[in-house]
């Protein structure tokens, strides 16, 4: 299903694909309202609207009351994706995905979901040594403008800098959920910086390392060449003997940043890119509160 989702430009396509049945949204945030969900009767105010009261009630009870409901509280989504080179790197299990195929993915559900819920959301995208942004707002013309962005990231070049980063987090100005994915192959790096400010700034930051199989379990074909698509340091080729110290190695750095994240409560969640993507954001938007895997 992945690999035909793959093959597919129509971002929308997917997202009701992948949305279809999930079930919750983004936070769990509740105002009192004129929502969905009913929550408790009060007694008519003046500046009521007459259609929140209950006919039925006022038929056995003989006085007015309002229908009270829950919604959800709005807040600022921000998603941030890496679209640097490394976020090339292809599956090598299935056709036509990559590390930034699941990732602008799995963000333009986020996306949707945050067009469903009413939220303002806005897009930050660090490529080619820079940052691009998409200024946060509402509406079905935002999400179209959000999921073209995301359409048209390529994966090139390295991070921008710590200072330009840093210059770029005005954006968050008021409470906000920040969704980045990237691989983290870089850590501690100007992305990582940059998302610890933001949760010291006390903003709920989420984290989807994406890896591939062959990253998680050392399958690279024996003596397949290999170039660091962010280093000019020269062709690495993967020996029987190298795969070990690979593993540990690999094993050893994204301890460490899942040993970040949790210091820093914020909320990480790591994946392959063969995975089927809805239980991945399905996992992903577990609640803030919930522990940093």
């Amino acid at each position: 299903m992945t690999a035909m989702m793959a093959r597919t430009r129509d971002l929308e396509l997917v997202i009701r694909h992948v949305l279809a049945g999930l079930g919750h949204g983004i936070h769990a945030g509740r105002e009192r309202g004129a929502g969905v969900e009913f929550s408790e009767y009060r007694a008519y105010a003046p500046g009521d609207e007459w259609r929140r009261v209950d006919w039925k009630l006022l038929a056995r009870a003989d006085r007015y009351f309002v229908r009270e409901a829950e919604r959800d509280s709005h807040v600022a989504v921000w998603l941030w994706l890496d679209a640097t080179a490394s976020m090339a790197e292809p599956s090598r299990d299935i056709n036509g995905v990559d590390k930034l195929w699941f990732a602008r993915t799995v963000l333009a559900c986020v996306a949707a979901i945050a067009q469903r819920q009413g939220d303002a959301f806005g897009l930050v995208i660090c490529t080619g040594g820079t940052v691009e942004f998409t200024p946060a707002a509402r509406g079905p013309r935002q999400l179209q403008r959000v999921l073209a962005a995301l359409n048209g990231a390529t994966p090139q070049g390295n991070l921008p800098s710590s200072e330009t980063l840093r210059a770029s987090l005005h954006f968050a100005r008021a409470p906000s959920m920040i969704f980045a994915a990237s691989d983290f192959l870089d850590w501690p790096s100007p992305l990582s910086e940059a998302l610890l400010r933001l949760r010291n700034m006390r903003h709920d930051v989420r984290l989807l390392t994406l890896r591939t199989q062959a990253e998680f379990d050392a399958s690279f074909k024996t003596g397949t060449g290999y170039r660091d698509p962010e280093r000019d340091d020269g062709l690495h080729r993967m020996s029987n003997a190298d795969r070990e110290h690979y593993k540990q190695q690999s094993r050893a750095h994204f301890d460490s940043v899942v040993a970040s994240c949790r210091q820093h409560n914020i909320v990480h969640y790591e994946a392959r890119i063969e995975q089927p993507l809805n239980s991945v954001l399905r996992s992903w938007l577990q609640p803030a509160g919930a522990r940093a895997k």
